[in-house]
């Protein structure tokens, strides 16, 4: 840091505790990118941008020096686009508001004029954002977020051990919510690795933001109701209908109507049980897919329920409401 001058040290630093506190992503290109354009600018591009400027009535001479400082302008962004690509922002985990406290009083400490006897205590505090002491999940339990994706449908579950991501959300053209929401809501949750993404049927609002997904973190394992129908690179592997497992004293078991004959009908449940209580999601079934349903072992009191098909008229029939009896949908 000793190449910034005081001013971008005082953005680098005094930026940090807002951009915690909205949890926007902290840009680690930044720093270095300053320290090269700052004078590439005041020295290579307004020297000739400003002589150019002034000798246009000049033949030849003016517009040879704008030239010349468009032609280092365009190297420079060049440049940035090189840092940049090789130095994606940092999304850093929620910390809790005594830590964000900690982390502000760490950045208050270095931006004293040197020489000051408290100012090396900035640094453990600030490092405190960056290994944040995380909250782990009790054993027997189960963590459960629904994401705000429009339309589509995602949910992740933490245990104490293990992560799984249910769907992904949508992809429409460039806006991927995938990359735009659930990657950084698993960074922000502290997940770095995800044990299992369960993509319920291969329709875009349900899996379009696997690959996004798959890009920013490793995935031990991709299981879909509709493999052969997602992206090859998922190299997704079928939904094993009657499949059971147990994370850290929490139960997992999947189901998929053998009878299916759209995508819909294919997706693939998963049915939690964690600490007395069901959690069931159910994809896009329809009515005929409830009703497969209720004749198999997950046709249990159920405490929460995702309603299926995003509760159209054609899904969350009477016969499964009566019969699972969720406290919530």
């Amino acid at each position: 840091m000793a190449g910034l001058d005081p001013a971008q040290w005082l953005i680098a630093i005094g930026l940090l505790p807002p951009l915690l506190a909205l949890g926007l992503p902290i840009s680690l290109s930044g720093p270095l990118a300053n320290l090269l354009a700052v004078p590439w600018v005041s020295f290579l591009v307004l020297p000739p941008a400003l002589l150019g400027s002034l000798l246009l009535p000049v033949p030849y001479v003016g517009e040879g020096l704008l030239w010349l400082a468009g032609g280092l302008l365009d190297g420079l962004f060049r440049l940035l686009g090189l840092i940049a690509g090789g130095w994606p922002a940092w999304m850093p985990p929620q910390i809790p508001l005594w830590l964000w406290g900690m982390n502000a009083l760490g950045c208050l400490l270095l931006l004293l004029p040197r020489g000051v006897p408290m100012r090396v205590l900035g640094w453990p505090l600030l490092l405190l954002a960056v290994w944040p002491p995380l909250a782990r999940v009790p054993e027997g339990e189960v963590e459960v977020w629904q994401l705000d994706v429009g339309q589509g449908l995602s949910f992740i579950l933490r245990t104490r051990d293990h992560a799984l991501l249910y769907d992904a959300g949508a992809r429409v053209a460039e806006f991927d919510l995938g990359e735009r929401v659930v990657v950084p809501t698993l960074h922000r949750l502290g997940i770095r690795r995800l044990d299992l993404m369960l993509l319920s049927h291969a329709d875009n609002d349900h899996a379009g933001g696997a690959q996004a997904v798959q890009r920013a973190m490793p995935v031990g394992e991709v299981r879909g109701g509709q493999p052969d129908a997602l992206p090859a690179g998922l190299q997704a592997r079928p939904c094993d209908s009657g499949l059971s497992w147990v994370w850290n004293g929490v139960r997992f078991r999947q189901w998929q109507w053998a009878a299916a004959t759209d995508g819909n009908q294919a997706s693939c449940v998963l049915q939690v049980e964690a600490a007395g209580e069901r959690l069931l999601l159910t994809g896009d079934i329809d009515a005929r897919a409830e009703r497969a349903l209720l004749d198999s072992p997950l046709a249990v009191r159920t405490h929460w329920l995702q309603a299926p098909h995003h509760g159209s008229r054609t899904s969350s029939s009477m016969a499964l409401l009566q019969r699972l009896a969720p406290m919530r949908c």
